[in-house]
């Protein structure tokens, strides 16, 4: 009998979850249940997968790195990457506003939903902090972001998750040192690190195998923990669009691999499906970027030269589900709240704004919503409308956030594909499994 496939397992288990959540909605004590005995099994996955993600960037990185010839390929690799993110980012946007503009959402919301929203929302403490993050964003130096890529300790660095790209930094500084100081000099520290990377990936193999258990955990949770759900209705048509803009970025990713990297989308997005469920499920790029440089190296071919610096880029500046969220809520609160803000010089400065802000707020907490509030700031969106502008947003935003952050893992794993296909290092799929050396050890 075949072996049901990862991505069916995963699916079934999301199915499970939401019917056993709504279950649980129903029925007296049913949250606090699921609050003290299901959650924790998805907090347990994600804080697995969290574990695992310095010590695979470090060794995939430096491995790649390591195993370069020629130096020079690597300043072309990182050139590419940059410059293909920046643009998928601005495409991004530019849909988001399109729709927004197009449909216009803010219109169908009455004023008394407005209240509604403000009198829940707009006086708590996440809107406070919200606001407190942006202006220190907006307040930091034009170079902060690069001050802020390089670690005055690697190890301080190696023990926040929050800090991946000082990780980065540190290992591609120490793989160039590997590479200027030679092949034979190196060798030791580049089996440990050869070595350490094949020993993390089994760890990914290992804790896939939990993945349906606790995707149907992630999502009993997202269920029993979800708003009123007449908020939810009222707010559904700007949903709706968010959405939609989300599906044509995954469809304008699919064109470009089927153009240029001549694989079926098909075929792609059922390979790289168990990273975009769990993207969907945990609602964080850092935590499902161990499974998408398994799923990018072993089930579609891109060479680790390519994804261990590509994906772990990606998953830290690469947003571009975020910013088309950004351009359609910008757009939307304004409609509600300050209709003669929408004038074009208005909308130009939210997708450059949006694609600053994309990359200054990498390691801030809270991205999503801190970007926001920096793209209204900077159209002059009166402020003391802010707190209520994010109370307008707040009820849908977790469920939007899953399907953002799938968006941004699909684009992560699309640019890896493409940079590898450029670079000549897309080769065939080589599936490692959990137990291929079991049977030696049992």
């Amino acid at each position: 009998m075949k072996k049901l496939a990862l991505h069916w397992k995963i699916l079934i288990g999301m199915v499970l979850g939401v019917v056993f959540g709504l279950i649980m909605t129903s029925v007296s004590g049913g949250e606090d249940f699921v609050t003290d005995w299901i959650a924790p099994i998805g907090t347990i996955f994600v804080k697995m997968l969290k574990l695992i993600a310095v010590p695979l960037i470090l060794a995939s990185l430096i491995k790649g790195i390591s195993d370069l010839k020629d130096i020079s390929k690597f300043r072309s690799m990182g050139l590419k990457t940059i410059v293909i993110y920046v643009l998928t980012t601005v495409i991004a946007i530019t849909i988001g506003l399109g729709l927004v503009n197009v449909i216009k959402p803010g219109e169908g919301i009455t004023q008394e939903t407005v209240q509604v929203l403000k009198d829940k929302y707009s006086e708590t403490d996440k809107a406070a902090t919200i606001i407190s993050n942006a202006k220190k964003t907006k307040d930091a130096g034009p170079l902060k972001f690069l001050e802020d890529m390089v670690p005055d300790n690697a190890v301080a660095a190696m023990s926040n998750n929050k800090l991946m790209l000082q990780v980065i930094f540190f290992a591609i500084f120490l793989g160039i040192c590997m590479l200027l100081i030679g092949e034979e000099q190196a060798k030791p520290l580049k089996d440990f690190f050869d070595s350490l990377n094949e020993v993390v990936l089994k760890m990914v193999d290992l804790i896939m195998l939990t993945a349906p258990y606790a995707v149907f955990a992630l999502l009993a949770n997202v269920i029993v923990s979800a708003d009123d759900p007449d908020i939810l209705l009222a707010l559904m048509r700007y949903a709706g669009v968010v959405v939609l803009g989300l599906f044509l970025m995954i469809v304008f990713y699919m064109t470009i691999v089927s153009v240029y990297a001549k694989k079926s989308p098909f075929w792609f997005l059922k390979q790289i499906s168990p990273a975009q469920l769990l993207a969907f499920s945990t609602s964080s790029s850092a935590a499902t970027l161990p499974v998408t440089m398994e799923r990018v190296e072993e089930h579609i071919g891109v060479d680790k030269e390519v994804s261990s610096f590509v994906l772990p880029v990606g998953a830290t500046i690469n947003m571009d589900g975020t910013s088309l969220y950004q351009g359609v809520a910008a757009v939307f609160i304004m409609q509600v709240l300050w209709p003669e803000g929408l004038v074009f010089s208005n909308q130009l400065v939210i997708i450059l704004t949006a694609l600053l802000a994309s990359i200054g707020s990498a390691a801030v907490p809270g991205a999503g919503m801190v970007m926001l509030v920096i793209v209204l700031e900077a159209v002059g969106f009166p402020s003391d409308l802010l707190p209520i502008a994010l109370a307008l947003i707040f009820a849908v935003d977790r469920p939007l956030d899953m399907c953002r952050t799938t968006v941004n893992v699909t684009g992560d794993a699309t640019v890896s594909t493409i940079i590898a296909k450029s670079e000549g290092k897309l080769g065939n799929p080589k599936v490692k499994n959990w137990d291929d050396n079991y049977e030696a050890v049992k």
